[in-house]
């Protein structure tokens, strides 16, 4: 199948199942086209077992292999998602909320790695299948981001207080570049390719792509900006922030620095008071139309894709008893990060414990743990940590994504404002 035959199809799937999903379930779009997909691929299964002659599912695989959705999403569409996403969050309240920011995206993720990784070294082996310390680390890194696709998309349909929707979205898009940075250090070292590594370096190297990254998106941001400054043509604004998106991302991976920390900064600085005097107000409206319209298209073929995704797993008796344990420690796991990683900050009793609730049971994860967990090197560590990483992305996605509008109605019925 040729490229452009392969992209009408995606599309044509896309709108079929956004329509299905509008006259049956009439849950957001990326969750209804998440469970469609699913439900599509457990019938390719099906079919494959009562049509053995006619290897559909091996079709099916052949078609994912041609999109790859780890290049295509680590190297490619996830710069235009953060950029999106980023341009989604009002700068005003997230610098309001900085350290509380810096320090879920930071201290929270590291604690999420770390305590994910010792409870599953710890019950892996009571279940008969014991794992090395290194590869639970890169389940950890794999596990520890929530997913700014899945978060910024939810924070849309829910009236959370503004700040606290800063921390939230703000939160998500920065430990996702830092969960990524966490896994290309510790998959080096768990296959064997980094053992040479001291901490000092590691600490290094982590200091580079993290602070590397975001000064080049700051600096590509302000440029960009400096270049609007002298026209007012919509179509130059657009063109202009594609290039800035796609051109920062790849800057920065050329660099060794963190692309997606990059394009968060570089889609912040979009929203800085400074942008004010850059962008009337009918070129903010036709830019953020224009975004945020990609931004639904791209997240319904992502979610779409990690449906379908579902095929690429065999799934055996011992893979799905230590993904229904897996769950259940993440939702843990993420409550304790939170927790000790915002302890210092000064919050009311109450108010810490809403805030708790919420950023736990928000904690979705979704694509960016899906593309790191089918590019781990095949073999079996892969054909056990697969399923795991995929069976945690749909639960948090469908079930916590659909759960969470009660979950805040609960612990904000009529709050109007966040956190102190």
């Amino acid at each position: 199948m040729d490229t452009i035959s392969l992209i009408a199809l995606l599309f044509v799937l896309a709108a079929a199942f956004s329509i299905l999903n509008h006259h049956t379930f009439r849950v957001p779009a990326t969750i209804g086209v998440l469970i469609f997909s699913l439900l599509a691929s457990l019938l390719v299964v099906a079919l494959n077992l009562l049509i053995p002659d006619y290897d559909l599912q091996a079709l099916s695989r052949s078609m994912l292999g041609i999109i790859n959705l780890p290049v295509a999403l680590l190297n490619g569409v996830l710069s235009l998602l953060l950029f999106a996403g980023a341009m989604q969050v009002d700068v005003g309240h997230l610098r309001a909320k900085l350290m509380s920011v810096t320090a879920l995206s930071v201290l929270g993720t590291v604690l999420a790695v770390v305590l994910l990784a010792g409870a599953v070294w710890s019950i892996l082996p009571l279940m008969g299948h014991a794992v090395p310390f290194s590869w639970c680390i890169v389940l950890g890194a794999i596990l520890a981001p929530t997913d700014p696709v899945s978060v910024v998309g939810m924070l849309k349909r829910l009236r959370l207080p503004g700040p606290l929707q800063a921390v939230f979205a703000g939160e998500s898009l920065f430990n996702d570049g830092v969960g990524v940075v966490i896994f290309g250090v510790t998959i080096g070292l768990a296959t064997g390719d980094s053992q040479g590594l001291a901490a000092s370096a590691i600490v290094l190297s982590f200091c580079r792509e993290a602070l590397g990254g975001g000064l080049l998106g700051a600096m590509t941001g302000w440029i960009a900006l400096r270049v609007l400054k002298e026209q007012r043509d919509p179509h130059i604004d657009l063109l202009t922030s594609l290039a800035l998106a796609t051109g920062t991302f790849s800057i920065a991976s050329h660099l060794g620095m963190s692309g997606a920390i990059a394009v968060v900064v570089a889609g912040l600085c979009f929203e800085t008071s400074y942008s004010d005097s850059v962008f009337d107000e009918a070129s903010r409206q036709n830019l953020d139309v224009a975004w945020t319209l990609m931004d639904e298209v791209l997240n319904v073929l992502l979610f779409m894709l990690i449906g379908f995704e579902i095929l690429e797993i065999t799934q055996r008796l011992f893979t799905m008893m230590a993904t229904l344990m897996v769950i259940p420690l993440s939702i843990v796991v993420r409550a304790l990060s939170v927790l000790f990683s915002t302890l210092p900050i000064h919050l009311r009793q109450w108010e810490r414990g809403r805030v708790l609730g919420i950023l736990t049971w928000g904690g979705l994860r979704g694509g960016i743990s899906v593309s790191l967990a089918l590019g781990l090197p095949p073999g079996e560590l892969r054909n056990l940590l697969l399923p795991v990483c995929y069976g945690v992305v749909v639960f948090t996605t469908i079930v916590q994504g659909l759960t969470m509008e009660w979950v805040v109605r609960r612990l904000y019925p009529s709050s109007t404002s966040g956190p102190e």
